[in-house]
Parts: structure tokens; C-alpha cells; sequence
């Protein structure tokens, strides 16, 4: 079952994609040999332990808390977003603040525990003051005599870094000591012809023990259901902080995120969440999860959701209305051992009551055969009584009224879409067909597909 799938997901990953798997005790060896053979065993990444929960009973001796997260990717090219770099220590602030951020002062500039160097040891002037690694004018001039250990008072800095950094405010005097700022969002580098300042975002490397916190537990996944249904009717979902802090690592605000075990939508949930945080996130989520009907006694069947997409989708519509979605959305689509033929049967066979789902189905079908992306914004337009679908705005436009008249077929033209998409009972004869093609090549260089 898990191999199928795996497989799939290493054709469907980027270059520089990654990819998360939740799994206990049960199988997790038996996962990781099989993805060694289907990543690679060189692109093991990382196998983070996941804290299930903090408190309990035990079966046995020993209580199971944990379960693990493997991640892979398919080249060395992946690549993690790193999570910034702060501590209590950046509080100090100067007039450099609004570009470089604040500041910490962790050391002083003169150490005795450094490899002794003479060029490394001088003197320093600043307001009037002379300084001395270690402090002492007579045990620098022993050591300018070569009276000095092997590991002796020196400077950090060599005296042209100390300049750019004394004029670039980079140094503190205090209690006699000198310091240097470490700012959050700054720092100097050599160059060929000396030295510049270069302005960064301090970030940290990822702890395989990341997910040991207690908010990644599933005593949370509990809460984020109760706090949207009211009650528990989703049990072993994750967390969504979980799924948010895999996706921060894992994606930029661009990205697409899937999730073919999506279960209660956890995943949509998150990717909402971080979109909204990041005031402009424009992240995708595709969830795969097959109908599975909700047992007769549980919490969700008594709720009125007979299957876990039915609870999946009424998450993702609770989650937005608590995010103010405005007007974003999502788009549910079925497989199935699909009506796409049935189309073409005779138009007795169908009432006016389903001509327009009729209608959308042929064109998401051919959205499908076209390799679109099936998450493109669609919408439909009444002109002069014959109904229009645009997909993507000018991806394509459809029509599949009958006896569509020429100027229809102007105004569609004059779109410019990249394709144009008819039915051939739009058309009363053959002559109207090649009509269209004329028209179409005076006004747009499009494609036409008549079904």
C-alpha cells in the first residue's frame, strides 16, 4: 500500500523538494528500507522523534510517547527554510537599529586564549584612551620584548578591521573593556579591496529534537478539533502546530504542499494559517484521502459526517471563516469511474437540471487532459444568454450552449484566450464550425477544441 505511493511522491517532488512521513514503532524500519530504495539512501535527511504524549498509562513496563518523522528528498539539492536566529541577548539598541536590528555584546575584544601573534597585539586608541589586550601597558611590553606564551593576550581584530568596525559602530567601551556588537540583522565581511558591512537574517540549524515539545502532541491535535467542531470528532489527527512547523522548513509562501493522507485536513488547516500569517503567503494545498465512512457510533457519524472527507472539507471551511478567507476558496474534485463519455450520449438522456454540471465536467475532464493545474481560479459569464466558462480567466474559455452565434464567437475571439473550447452541437452544421476558425484567426492566435 505505502510503496505505490512513496513511488508516486518521488515522481511528484521538485528537484529541491522534501518530503515528511509520519510513522510509529511498528513500521518505521520497515519504512526507512524502503525508502532508502526508493529516494536513495543518500537522500535520508534526518529521523526526528515526535512526542505523542506527555502523560498516560502503560500497557507494559515501559510507556510509548513518542513516534518518529522520517524526511527524504529526491536530490541534494533540497533545501530547508531555516528558522531565524534570536535570543535574549539581541537587546541593545543604537541608531543603527532600523537596518541592522539589535544588538548583543558577548565578548570582549582582547583574549588570553588565543595562539599568540604580534601583529595581533597593539595598541588602541579610542577617545583619547589607550587600550591593551589584557589591560596591562607593562606585560605588553614584555611581550613586545618576547616574554609571552604560546597562548597569550592578543587582540581579536587585526587593527584595519578595528577601524572599519570603530567608524561603523561596531565597537562599545564599558568598564574600561572593549566590546563588539553583534547585531541580529548585520555583520562585517572582507572584501578584495578591505571590508563592508552586509546585512543578513541570522538563522539556526534545525534540532532533530524540534519535535519533543509538548505543543506538537497529539493532547493539541485533540484541542484544534474541539476548538472548530465543538467536539471530538477526528481522533489521531496531528497537530496543526506540528504540520506548520514541517511546512515553515519545507516550502516557501509559493509553494505547493501535498497531502495524500489527509485524513481531517490538518494540513490545509496549517497551510491557512502560515498564508495568513505571512500577510501575502500564497502557498497551494492538494489533500488525497479516499471516502472512508465514518463507523455509526462515532462522535462525526452523530454529527451528521458520514465519510473523513466530509469532515475534511467541513475543517477547511470552518478553519478560512475563523482566518477571514474573504474570497479565496477551494475546489473539491472526486475520482471515479467517471461520466466524461456519458457527455457525448444523446441530450435526451439529460434533464436542463444537470446541463450545467454536465457542462463542468467536460471542461475540468479537459482541464485534466490538458495538464492544467486544477487550482486556477474559474467562473462563469452570461452573454446575451449563452453561458461562458472561463478557467484560469483566459487559460481557456468554454461554451456548450447550442447554435452560438457570431458575434459570441467575436466577442470570445476578441479575448484572446489561450484556448477556445466548444461542443460540436454548439455548432448547426460543419460551415458554422469552419466559420469559427476564420474568425478566430483574425482576432487571436488561439487553440480550438471542439468536442
Amino acid at each position: 500500500m505505502i510503496y505505490s505511493r512513496l513511488k508516486l511522491a518521488r515522481n511528484l517532488l521538485t528537484d529541491d523538494g522534501v518530503i515528511f512521513i509520519s510513522i510509529d514503532d511498528n513500521e518505521q524500519a520497515n519504512l526507512r528500507k524502503i525508502c532508502d530504495e526508493i529516494f536513495g539512501e543518500d537522500n535520508f535527511i534526518a529521523c526526528f522523534p515526535r512526542v505523542t504524549k506527555k502523560a498516560g498509562k502503560a500497557t507494559k513496563a515501559i510507556a510509548k510517547n513518542h513516534d518518529y518523522i522520517l524526511v527524504y528528498g529526491v536530490t541534494d539539492n533540497t533545501i530547508f527554510y531555516l528558522p531565524s536566529h534570536t535570543d535574549e541577548g539581541y537587546k541593545f539598541s543604537d541608531s543603527f537599529e532600523s537596518e541592522r536590528g539589535k544588538y548583543k555584546l558577548n565578548q570582549t575584544l582582547d583574549y588570553n586564549s588565543l595562539q599568540y601573534s604580534s601583529s595581533m597585539d597593539y595598541p588602541m586608541t579610542i577617545d583619547g584612551e589607550i587600550f591593551y589586550p589584557g589591560q596591562s601597558y607593562e606585560k605588553y611590553i614584555e611581550r613586545k620584548k618576547g616574554n609571552h606564551a604560546r597562548v597569550d593576550w592578543v587582540w581579536r581584530w587585526s587593527s584595519e578591521l578595528f577601524d572599519f568596525g570603530y567608524k561603523n559602530g561596531f565597537i562599545v567601551v564599558k568598564n574600561s573593556r572593549i566590546y563588539t556588537k553583534t547585531y541580529q540583522n548585520a555583520k562585517i565581511v572582507r572584501t578584495s579591496s578591505g571590508f563592508k558591512i552586509e546585512y543578513i537574517e541570522r538563522t539556526k540549524f534545525i534540532s532533530t529534537l524540534e519535535f519533543t515539545n509538548n505543543q506538537y502532541s497529539n493532547d493539541n491535535s485533540k484541542s484544534d478539533i474541539v476548538d472548530l467542531f465543538n467536539s471530538n470528532i477526528f481522533e489521531y489527527s496531528k497537530p496543526v502546530d506540528l504540520i506548520q512547523q514541517i511546512i515553515r522548513y519545507g516550502t516557501c509562501n509559493i509553494d505547493i504542499i501535498l497531502d495524500f493522507f489527509a485524513g481531517s485536513s490538518t494540513t490545509a488547516h496549517a497551510v491557512m494559517n502560515l498564508n495568513n500569517a505571512d500577510l501575502g503567503g500564497n502557498r497551494k494545498f492538494i489533500l488525497v484521502q479516499i471516502p472512508e465512512s465514518c463507523a455509526p457510533e462515532s462522535e462525526a457519524f452523530k454529527a451528521g459526517y458520514k465519510t473523513i472527507c466530509d469532515i475534511g472539507r467541513a475543517r477547511i471551511i470552518k478553519a478560512g471563516q475563523n482566518l477571514q478567507w474573504g474570497d479565496k476558496g477551494f475546489r473539491v474534485l472526486q475520482v471515479d469511474s467517471g461520466n466524461y463519455k456519458n457527455v457525448f450520449l444523446s441530450p435526451e438522456e439529460y434533464t436542463p437540471e444537470i446541463l450545467d454540471t454536465l457542462a463542468e465536467n467536460i471542461l475540468f475532464a479537459q482541464i485534466s487532459e490538458l495538464g492544467l493545474p486544477l487550482s486556477l481560479e474559474y467562473r462563469a459569464e452570461i452573454v446575451d444568454g449563452f453561458t461562458l466558462h472561463y478557467y484560469g480567466e483566459n487559460k481557456i474559455i468554454a461554451c456548450f450552449d447550442k447554435n452560438i452565434n457570431r458575434p459570441l464567437i467575436e466577442y470570445v475571439a476578441k479575448k484572446r484566450p489561450e484556448r477556445a473550447l466548444f461542443r460540436d452541437s454548439c455548432f448547426e452544421n460543419v460551415n458554422d464550425m469552419i466559420n469559427l476558425r476564420h474568425i478566430f484567426a483574425h482576432y487571436a492566435e488561439s487553440e480550438i477544441i471542439i468536442l
